[in-house]
C-alpha cells in the first residue's frame, strides 16, 4: 500500500497572534512534532501545505527527513489541501492532518489508518462531552442535540486517495471545514475511529501550556 500524509500548515494564526506553528513545546516547534509523530508509520511521502511566509523557516526545519516537499498554501483550508493533494504522487491512501495538533499519537494515526482501509474514509473523534446547543442569529437556543450523538473531530483523516481527490476536484472553491465535510456534502460514507482527548489544537498562548503539561505527564 503507498500512502501519502498531508501536513496543513497554511493558517495565519490570527487568533494566536503569531506563528503558532514555530512555538516551542519542550524544546521542539509545534511543526516538528506533528511531522515527526507520522514518521514511525514510514508513508511514501510527507508533503506539507505552508503559507508563505513559513515555507523558508519550515523546509529549513526538515532537510534530513527524506521524501518530504513543501507545497504553497491556499487561501482556505479546503485550498490548501487541494494543492497538496495535487503534488501527491498518486497513493492508494492519504492522510491528512492539521499542523497545529502536534500531540497526535501513534496508536490513533495506526488506528485511523486501519479503519479508513477497512471502510474508505475514516477520521479521529473524541465523543462530545459537553452539553451543545444550537442557536439562532438573535442568541436563542432552537435545539439541544442529543449528546451520545455528536463528536469532536479531529485528525487525523485518512480516505482513499482516487475518492477524495475528486470531491476536492469537483467542490473547487467551496470552503468546508474539513475534509470528511466534503465526502460527507457528496454522500460518502466516512467514518469515526475514537480518537484521545489528549490530541489538543494549538489555538492560543494557553495552549501551549497545556500541551507541556500533557507531555510532562507521559
Amino acid at each position: 500500500m503507498k500512502l501519502s500524509v498531508i501536513i496543513t500548515a497554511g493558517g495565519a494564526s490570527v487568533r494566536y497572534g503569531k506563528d503558532k506553528l514555530l512555538e516551542l513545546i519542550n524544546g521542539k516547534t509545534v511543526i516538528e512534532r506533528s511531522v515527526n509523530a507520522f514518521l514511525p508509520i514510514n508513508p511514501d511521502e510527507i508533503i506539507i501545505s505552508a503559507s508563505e511566509k513559513l515555507e523558508g523557516e519550515i523546509k529549513d526545519k526538515f532537510l534530513s527527513v527524506k521524501n518530504l516537499r513543501i507545497v504553497r498554501g491556499g487561501k482556505t483550508r479546503q485550498e490548501s489541501v487541494f494543492n497538496a493533494l495535487k503534488a501527491c504522487s498518486t497513493p492508494d491512501f492519504v492522510c491528512i492532518h492539521d499542523a497545529a495538533r502536534p500531540l497526535v499519537k501513534l496508536e490513533n494515526i495506526e488506528n485511523c489508518l486501519k479503519k479508513a482501509m477497512e471502510k474508505g474514509a475514516a477520521i479521529t473523534a473524541v465523543k462530545a462531552t459537553d452539553t451543545i446547543k444550537k442557536v439562532d442569529d438573535t442568541g436563542k437556543i432552537i435545539e439541544t442535540p442529543d449528546r451520545n450523538t455528536l463528536w469532536c473531530v479531529q485528525t487525523p483523516q485518512i480516505f482513499s486517495y482516487k475518492t477524495i481527490f475528486a470531491a476536492h476536484e469537483r467542490l473547487f472553491g467551496k470552503s468546508f471545514s474539513d475534509d470528511a465535510g466534503i465526502l460527507e456534502f457528496l454522500g460518502f460514507p466516512v467514518y469515526i475511529d475514537e480518537g484521545d482527548y489528549s490530541n489538543i489544537k494549538i489555538t492560543t498562548p494557553k495552549d501551549i501550556l497545556l500541551a507541556e503539561l500533557l507531555l510532562n505527564r507521559e
